[in-house]
């Protein structure tokens, strides 16, 4: 069985050129099933995250999702919960080849980060090749010796630490792209739950114009279409507009709106 080296998400990024040179554009798993995986993988979007920091996700459901979308043209990134070497090597372990690391605050996070990803010498994932879905049970040819070109790290920037650290953090060797979120950043920032804010804004963008500047992607999860548009207009290179389960929320409220008639006024109801 060949080692597939040229599918990660950093190849993908690189061969925008073959996109016409647009951004790649993605949504959110976050049903944890295997089918709602499958649904969107035949979207025609260009890439897909499962969700395991604020999703119901174990090992047992990321797996399944990755057998569920496999062979579909789609990228798959995954996330998990924390930035931690021994929950990153279950994940790699599983086949997971495109990490989305949350919370890298500084340059020693994202270090850590890679070096979850990579064999010593290089780093400090431990090998369990013959065990693991990875290596197909030791079925791929040289995969301990190669292993690190199957992985794609990206790293998120949604904190004011991160981004006043961002051009460090862009520096750090194996870090392939870097990756804003505007949700926790407005927190960080003192304004919960207002993602439009200019000041959250600005930060994104200045840090979109130092990914630019160190020649590393970067992208951004927006979900309003302007505020999407105009991130790709600033050099988002990709991006998430969506997410299975705010589609399935919205959708079925649209529904119940369409075909329950309103409410009557509380002050017309009748109490028994």
């Amino acid at each position: 069985m060949p080692l597939r080296i040229e599918d990660t998400f950093r190849d993908a990024l690189r061969d925008q050129n073959g996109n016409a040179g647009r951004p790649l554009a993605g949504m959110w798993v976050c049903s944890g099933s295997p089918l709602i995986a499958e649904l969107c993988a035949g979207s025609g979007l260009d890439w897909l995250l499962v969700d395991a920091e604020h999703s119901p996700n174990g090992l047992e459901s990321i797996l399944s999702q990755l057998q569920a979308v496999n062979g579909y043209p789609v990228q798959v990134l995954v996330r998990p919960p924390v930035n931690d070497t021994v929950v990153i090597k279950q994940y790699l372990d599983l086949g997971v080849q495109n990490l989305l690391i949350p919370m890298v605050n500084s340059v020693a996070d994202a270090e850590a980060a890679v070096a979850a990803t990579r064999y010593p010498p290089h780093g400090v994932r431990g090998v369990g090749s013959a065990l693991a879905r990875a290596a197909r049970w030791n079925r791929v040819p040289a995969y301990l010796a190669r292993a690190g070109e199957t992985i794609s790290v990206t790293v998120q920037i949604e904190s004011t630490a991160a981004v006043e650290a961002v051009e460090e953090i862009l520096a750090v060797d194996g870090v392939d792209a870097i990756f804003l979120g505007p949700s926790d950043l407005a927190a960080s920032m003192g304004v919960l739950g207002q993602q439009e804010h200019p000041e959250v804004r600005a930060a994104v963008e200045h840090c979109l114009a130092a990914a630019e500047a160190a020649g590393k992607p970067a992208g951004v999860n927006a979900f309003n279409p302007e505020t999407a548009r105009r991130y790709m207009d600033n050099g988002a290179r990709f991006i998430l507009v969506g997410a299975d389960v705010a589609l399935l929320a919205r959708g079925s409220e649209a529904l119940a709106a369409a075909f329950i008639p309103a409410a009557e006024p509380a002050e017309t109801k009748t109490s028994y």
